[in-house]
């Protein structure tokens, strides 16, 4: 497994999305993700599958200290004392005395981004967590972020893949130490049907979501593809034994378009 260093921070470069995932589906999808190696799991409150996340880490029989678990705070929670009780409340629900990582879900500009990133490093000093960071934050607000935390951020969690460019979010991430980590990372499922993907996979022996999930590793990105079906979870995590040469990247690169997004909401940010 390849991980991503970022401001203290190593996040393995492939993890599990469980968006969507639910009730014993989610913990079973869990731990068959660890036991076929999987050591990076992403979750939310706002998802609602905390409680079987934690079911299904302890079910895989991996140690806890080597897997490295994601929440996200929702925005309804981002005044300073509501924020630590809800994380506190996140943590009963997995059953951990920390995270690995606590992001904010969204940006929430009814409430100062200053008195949030505060409850957030507090949070961290207090051992719930031990890495801090933001989701959906555009270039303006990674910048007005960064300037703000009193704890360094280690990523910014937004929707990347071959249909969206990110370039501008990615180089803000770089410069000041952020890993990109990248949701929806094969757009729900549209790269099956991809050409220039599938004539990318067959030179490599590799199927189109397995040709996208590279092309983000291949960037220092890491992704955190979701499904319910077993057999995709081990064809999402074989994608160390080959690499994309430069035209490739860039033929990939290439898809991308202006209609891209597909996680767009009335409450998001103007995006870049």
């Amino acid at each position: 497994m390849l991980f991503v260093e970022a401001n203290g921070a190593s996040i393995p470069a492939i993890g599990l999305g469980t968006w969507e995932l639910s009730d014993r589906t989610c913990a079973r999808v869990v731990e068959q993700a660890l036991r076929l190696g999987y050591r990076h799991i992403d979750t939310a409150q706002v998802y609602g599958n905390e409680r079987e996340v934690g079911d299904g880490l302890r079910a895989s029989g991996v140690r806890r200290d080597e897997i490295f678990v994601t929440t996200k705070v929702w925005t309804n929670h981002f005044a300073p004392h509501d924020l630590e009780r809800s994380l506190k409340e996140s943590l009963v629900k997995l059953r951990f005395p920390a995270v690995d990582l606590v992001l904010l879900h969204w940006p929430n500009s009814h409430v100062p981004l200053a008195e949030t990133l505060g409850a957030l490093a507090h949070a961290k000093k207090m051992g719930l967590t031990r890495h801090i960071g933001v989701s959906n934050f555009t270039v303006a607000l990674i910048e007005q972020a960064v300037a703000l935390s009193p704890e360094p951020l280690v990523c910014n969690q937004v929707e990347y893949h071959p249909y969206l460019d990110q370039a501008k979010v990615r180089a803000a991430c770089g410069q000041h130490g952020l890993a990109l980590v990248a949701y929806s990372p094969i757009a729900r499922g549209h790269v099956k049907a991809d050409q220039v993907l599938a004539e990318i996979g067959r030179a490599h022996h590799k199927t189109p979501a397995q040709i996208c999930l590279r092309w983000l590793v291949q960037q220092n990105v890491s992704a955190i593809p979701r499904t319910s079906r077993v057999e995709r979870l081990s064809e999402n995590i074989e994608i160390f034994d080959f690499e994309l040469a430069g035209d490739e990247m860039a033929r990939i690169a290439a898809l991308a378009s202006p209609k891209g997004r597909l996680t767009d909401f009335g409450f998001a940010p103007k995006w870049d």
